[in-house]
C-alpha cells in the first residue's frame, strides 16, 4: 500500500468507521468493568466503621424514610390492644349476660383482616407505581393519602366504619413496608446493609411501644377520647415526612435501571462523604451498578411480577417469601394480642398494658442487640437459632396453659411472653428485613419483597382468623396451650429454613446473582466462590469478547 501524499484527498471506507467504533465500545467496557471489579472488591472489604464514615447521608434518609413505619406499629398495636381496652369495647361491643362488654370472634378478625387485606393491595400497588415513578414519587403520594385515610377511623361510629378505615390505611401502609426496606438496600454499601434494614424492624417496634404507652396513659379516661385520641396522634408523622422525601434522594439503582448514569452518579455524591470518598470511587459504585444490572439483565430480561417466577428468581422468590412467613408462623401472633391474651390469662387490665410495654421495650432492645449478632453471625444461622429457642418457649408456655388460675402460673405465662418477644426481636423479627432485601435480584428487589410481604400478610390472615378463636371466651378459649400449636408451627419452619434458607452475609448483589445462577445448596452458600466478573459470568466481557471477533473479522476482510 501507497502512503498517501501530502495534499491527497483520504477515502475513509465505513469497514473502517465500524472498527473504530467497536474498538472504543470495546475500550468502554473494559473501563466498566474495571471499575466495577474495584469498588466490589472494596465493598466487600469495607468494615462497619468505614461503612458509617463514608455514607453519613445514606444512613440519615433511610432511617428517615423507614421512620414511616411506625406509624403501622403503631396502629397494630391500637387494634390488638383495643380488644382489651374497656373504652373501646364497650363502644364497639355488645354486652354478656355477665354484664361485660365483648366484640365478637367475627369482629375481632374483620378488625385484624381489614388492614391486612388494604396492605396486599398497596403492596402490589407498589411493586408497579414505584418502578415506574421512583421511590420518592411513590412515598409523598402515599403518606397524602394516608393523611387522608386517618380521618375514617377517628370520626367512625360502628365497626363497619372502622373496618373501611382499616382497609383503606392499608393501602399506603403496605407501601411503606417495602418501599423503605428496598430503599434502605440500595442507597448502603454491603456493610451497612444489616443495620439499616433491621433498622425497618426497630421503627415497627418503636410504633408498638409507642402505642402501648399511649393507651395505658389513656386507661383512667372513661370516654371516647380514650380511643380517638390514639387514632389522631398518627397525623403526626405524614407532614414531616413528605417534606423529608422532597429533599430525599432517589434511590441510585432505580436510576441506573432506568438508564440515567448521570443522576446515578450525582445521587451517589449525596449520599456519600466528599472528604471520605474520591470521585474514582464514586465512579465505581455506579460501574458496579451498571455491570450488575447487565448481568441480571442476561439472566432474566423481565422486571414484572411474572418473571419473579421465571428461572432462577423462582427460588429467590420462594426464599423471600419463605422468610416472612416464618415471621408470622413462629408464634409471633402472641405478641400481637399480648394485651388480651394476658387478660385472658389471669392478669388485671393494668397488669397486662404494664406488661406489653415491657415487652416492647424489650423488643426495642432485641432489635439493636441484632444490629451486633449480624457482624458475627450470618443471617441463616440466627434464623434457625432463633427459632429453635422459640419452639422451646412455646412448649413451655403451652404446659403453663395446664393451670390456667395459678397465680404463679400466670406469671410465668408473662415471663415466657417477655423471653420470646426478646427472642423473636434479636432474630427473626430484625433479620427478615435484612435477608428478605438481599435474597432478591436488584432488577426484581422490589416486587421479590412485595411478595414476600404479601405472602407475610396472608400468613397473618390466617392468623387473625386462628388467634381470636383460641382465645376468645366465646370459642375454643385455649389461653396458653395456644403455645402447642405454634410450636408445632415452629419446628415446620425450623425444618424448610434448614433446607431452603442460604447465608448471604457479605455477598454483594452480584455474587448473589452468580451464586443463585450457578444453582448452589443454600447449606453451602457461605463456602462457595462466586465472582461475577469471570468468563462465563460477565455479560459485559462476553458483549467485548463478541465485538473484538467482529473487530478482527472486518480488519481481515478489509
Amino acid at each position: 500500500m501507497v502512503p498517501p501524499k501530502a495534499g491527497d484527498v483520504q477515502v475513509v471506507s465505513p469497514d473502517d468507521v465500524e472498527v473504530e467504533h467497536i474498538k472504543a465500545e470495546i475500550s468502554d467496557y473494559d473501563a466498566v468493568v474495571q471499575e466495577a471489579r474495584e469498588s466490589s472488591d472494596a465493598e466487600v472489604k469495607m468494615t462497619l466503621r468505614e461503612g458509617f464514615k463514608k455514607y453519613p447521608a445514606a444512613i440519615i434518609w433511610s432511617a428517615i424514610l423507614s421512620t414511616a413505619i411506625i406509624m403501622e406499629g403503631f396502629d397494630v398495636v391500637l387494634l390488638g390492644s383495643f380488644l382489651g381496652y374497656p373504652e373501646f369495647v364497650k363502644a364497639y361491643g355488645t354486652l354478656q349476660p355477665d354484664g361485660k362488654y365483648n366484640i365478637s370472634p367475627a369482629w375481632q378478625t374483620g378488625l385484624q383482616n381489614g388492614a391486612l387485606c388494604g396492605e396486599i393491595i398497596g403492596l402490589f400497588i407498589n411493586g408497579i407505581v414505584s418502578e415506574r415513578f421512583g421511590y420518592r414519587k411513590t412515598m409523598i403520594a402515599s403518606l397524602s393519602a394516608m393523611i387522608c385515610f386517618i380521618f375514617i377511623p377517628f370520626f367512625a361510629k360502628n365497626l363497619t366504619t372502622l373496618v373501611i378505615g382499616e382497609v383503606l390505611q392499608g393501602i399506603p401502609w403496605g407501601i411503606f413496608q417495602t418501599l423503605t426496606t428496598a430503599y434502605a438496600a440500595e442507597v448502603c454499601p454491603t456493610a451497612l446493609r444489616p443495620i439499616l434494614t433491621s433498622y425497618v424492624n426497630a421503627c415497627w417496634v418503636i410504633g408498638q411501644l409507642l402505642a402501648s404507652g399511649v393507651l395505658r396513659g389513656l386507661l383512667s379516661r372513661t370516654d371516647e377520647w380514650a380511643y380517638r385520641i390514639p387514632f389522631a396522634l398518627q397525623w403526626i408523622w405524614p407532614a414531616p415526612l413528605i417534606i423529608a422525601c422532597i429533599w430525599a434522594p432517589e434511590s441510585p439503582w432505580w436510576l441506573v435501571r432506568q438508564g440515567r448514569t448521570d443522576d446515578a452518579r450525582k445521587v451517589m455524591k449525596r449520599l456519600t462523604n466528599s472528604k471520605e470518598v474520591t470521585e474514582a470511587e464514586t465512579d465505581g459504585s455506579v460501574a458496579l451498578m451498571i455491570h450488575t444490572d447487565a448481568f441480571e439483565k442476561s439472566v432474566t430480561a423481565g422486571t414484572s411480577y411474572w418473571d419473579c417466577f421465571k428461572g432462577v428468581d423462582l427460588r429467590r422468590t420462594e426464599i423471600a417469601c419463605g422468610a416472612w412467613i416464618v415471621q408470622n408462623w413462629t408464634g409471633s401472633a402472641f405478641m400481637g394480642y399480648s394485651t388480651y391474651f394476658l387478660q385472658q390469662a389471669g392478669f388485671s387490665v393494668d397488669r397486662s398494658f404494664d406488661l406489653s410495654i415491657g415487652q416492647y421495650a424489650i423488643g426495642l432492645t432485641g432489635t439493636v442487640g441484632s444490629w451486633f449478632l449480624m457482624r458475627y453471625l450470618g443471617r441463616r444461622t440466627i434464623y434457625l437459632g432463633g427459632m429453635s429457642i422459640l419452639f422451646v418457649l412455646l412448649m413451655i408456655i403451652g404446659f403453663l396453659g395446664l393451670v390456667p388460675h395459678n397465680q404463679g402460673a400466670v406469671w410465668a405465662v408473662g415471663s415466657m411472653l417477655l423471653v420470646f418477644t426478646f427472642i423473636y426481636d434479636i432474630t427473626i423479627g430484625p433479620v427478615c428485613y435484612c435477608l428478605v432485601a438481599e435474597i432478591g435480584s436488584t432488577r426484581l428487589r422490589a416486587k421479590t419483597v412485595v411478595l414476600a410481604r404479601n405472602a407475610y400478610n396472608i400468613a397473618g390472615l390466617i392468623n387473625s382468623l386462628i388467634m381470636p378463636r383460641f382465645l376468645n371466651v366465646e370459642a375454643l378459649n385455649a389461653g396458653a396451650k395456644t403455645g402447642w400449636f405454634w410450636a408445632g408451627m415452629c419446628a415446620l419452619c425450623i425444618l424448610w429454613c434448614y433446607f431452603r434458607v442460604p447465608e448471604p452475609k457479605g455477598r454483594t448483589p452480584g455474587e448473589l446473582d452468580v451464586l443463585f445462577s450457578q444453582k448452589v445448596s443454600a447449606r453451602k452458600f457461605s463456602s462457595t466462590a462466586a465472582d461475577q466478573f469471570g468468563h462465563h459470568s460477565s455479560p459485559t466481557l462476553e458483549k467485548a469478547e463478541s465485538k473484538q471477533e467482529t473487530v478482527e473479522h472486518v480488519e481481515y476482510t478489509a
